[in-house]
């Protein structure tokens, strides 16, 4: 069973950067496809960022799209989530989670959820 800790979050001001970072545990990091998803109060969960087991293949929404960069460092167990120029309408709790497989850009497709990490980014 792996477990992912995500970290990186904090308060920024509109147009700078933040990394996030998701931990996993277990032996296999390099086997997963993954993803990150944010929630803001009030909102469901939304679709972020997908990346393949090999790191050959990602995806973005449209409205991260060229800000954001999801990469994933198997030798260290880890997915990272670059977020440059940051808008008031990033503000949301982040997730990672693992994508056992399903329509890509779906909640219920992924598993294992983090805790998630509080981004705010003031105007």
């Amino acid at each position: 069973q792996v477990e992912l800790v995500e970290s990186g979050g904090g308060l920024v001001q509109a147009g700078g950067s933040l990394r996030l970072s998701c931990a996993a545990s277990g032996r296999t990091f390099s086997a997963y496809t993954m993803g990150w998803f944010r929630q803001a109060p009030g909102k469901e969960r939304e679709f972020v960022s997908h990346i393949t087991w090999t790191a050959r293949a990602t995806y973005y929404a449209d409205s991260v799209k060229g800000r954001f960069t999801i990469s994933k460092d198997n030798a260290k167990n880890t997915m990272y989530l670059q977020m440059n120029s940051l808008t008031p309408e990033d503000t949301a709790v982040y997730y990672c989670a693992v994508f056992p497989g399903g329509p890509l850009y779906t909640p219920d497709s992924y598993g294992a959820w983090g805790q998630g990490t509080q981004v705010t980014v003031s105007s």
